[in-house]
C-alpha cells in the first residue's frame, strides 16, 4: 500500500525560502507604495523592487488584487501580534488597536482599502478583528458585563459593520484619524451598552452620555 510522501529537510527549506521571497515582495509593494501613492502598482515594478521575476510574484502572491489581498493578511497578522502583546481581551483595546493599525500606515491602507474589490470584508478576514471582537465581546459577557441572553457574536457583527463604514469613510479622507476612531468606538459603546448587564448598565452608558458619535 502506497503512503503519502514523508516531508523532507528540503521541504521546510523551500517553504522558508518562499516564504522569505513572499515577504520581500510585499515590504516591495509597500515601498512602491509609499513613495507613489497615486501610481499604478504593476507587477514588473514589484518584482524589480523585490529583486525576484514577475513570474516569482505571480506564483506566490497571485494577480494584482490578490496583492491587495496579500496587504490585508499581512495587516492582520499585525493586528494579532498586537493584541497578542497587550494581552487584550477588551472590546475596546481590540476596536482601537484596529483603527490604529491603519492610521499608523495610511498610504498602504489606504490603497489598500481602495484597490481591493473585497474590502467590504478587510474587518472580516476569517482570522482578524471581528474574530478577535467576537471573543472579547464574549468574554465581556462571562464576566457578567453583557446580558447572558445577549447574541455576541451578532453585536461584534453590527460593530464591525460599522467599523468598515467609518474606515472608507477615512480612507476617503471625509473624515480625520481622530473621527475615524471616534466612529468606531461610538458604535462599540452603542453595542455594549444595548446588551449590558443590570448591574453594569450606567458603567456602560457613562460613555454615551459623554459624548457624541463625532
Amino acid at each position: 500500500m502506497r503512503t503519502g510522501r514523508v516531508p523532507t529537510t528540503g521541504d521546510g527549506l523551500r517553504e522558508r525560502h518562499k516564504a522569505r521571497r513572499r515577504s520581500r515582495i510585499l515590504d516591495a509593494t509597500r515601498e512602491l507604495l509609499r513613495e507613489s501613492p497615486e501610481s499604478v502598482i504593476s507587477t514588473e515594478r514589484i518584482a524589480e523592487r523585490a529583486e525576484v521575476s514577475p513570474a516569482t510574484v505571480y506564483n506566490l502572491i497571485g494577480p494584482r488584487e490578490k496583492i491587495w489581498e496579500a496587504l490585508a493578511d499581512g495587516f492582520m497578522d499585525e493586528l494579532e501580534e498586537r493584541l497578542a502583546a497587550l494581552g487584550a481581551g477588551d472590546p475596546r483595546e481590540v476596536v482601537g488597536s484596529t483603527v490604529r493599525l491603519f492610521v499608523d500606515d495610511p498610504v498602504v491602507s489606504r490603497r489598500m482599502v481602495r484597490g481591493w474589490e473585497e474590502s467590504g470584508l478587510v474587518l472580516d478576514h476569517g482570522r482578524g478583528p471581528l474574530v478577535q471582537l467576537r471573543l472579547a465581546m464574549a468574554d465581556a459577557r462571562t464576566r457578567g458585563l453583557l446580558r447572558a441572553d445577549v447574541d455576541t457574536d451578532a453585536l461584534a457583527a453590527v460593530v464591525s459593520a460599522s467599523c468598515v463604514g467609518a474606515l472608507h469613510q477615512w480612507v476617503s479622507a471625509l473624515i480625520d484619524d481622530d473621527r475615524f476612531l471616534a466612529r468606531a468606538l461610538f458604535a462599540l459603546d452603542v453595542a455594549l451598552a444595548a446588551g449590558a448587564a443590570d448591574a453594569h448598565r450606567e458603567q456602560l452608558l457613562a460613555p454615551l452620555r459623554t459624548r457624541g458619535a463625532g
